[in-house]
């Protein structure tokens, strides 16, 4: 039985599948747009999205969660100060998914996530 194992592993353990959404996060923050594969957009997004949410309370103990979370203080400064406060008056889907062409080496599915 597959009971609680909806998440994607991506062929990697836990730590690194971790480190590796932490850094999309990062990215993501830091440019407002990012292009990846599919899987990872799709993996990122309910990250993402939590983090914003946490982000709109803006307090102390919020910025301290989101630090550990995602890591990076330039990275939560600019969540909590630039990014949340847009979207204070939306109540969910903070993130849009574009799907585009695959890529040439691969033909993995990719896809670009940015802020609505």
């Amino acid at each position: 039985m597959r009971h609680h194992d909806a998440n994607r592993k991506f062929g990697r353990e836990k730590k690194v599948r971790v480190a590796l959404l932490r850094s999309l996060a990062v990215s993501l923050v830091r440019y407002e747009k990012i292009k990846t594969t599919e899987a990872k957009a799709k993996e990122l997004r309910p990250l993402i999205e939590k983090a914003i949410t946490k982000g709109l309370k803006a307090d102390l103990a919020a910025r301290r969660v989101l630090l550990e979370q995602i890591g990076g203080v330039a990275t939560v400064k600019k969540l909590v100060e630039e990014i949340a406060p847009r979207y204070a008056k939306r109540t969910g889907g903070y993130t849009r998914i574009i799907k585009i062409a695959p890529r040439k080496g691969d033909a993995s599915k990719m896809a670009i996530i940015e802020f609505v």
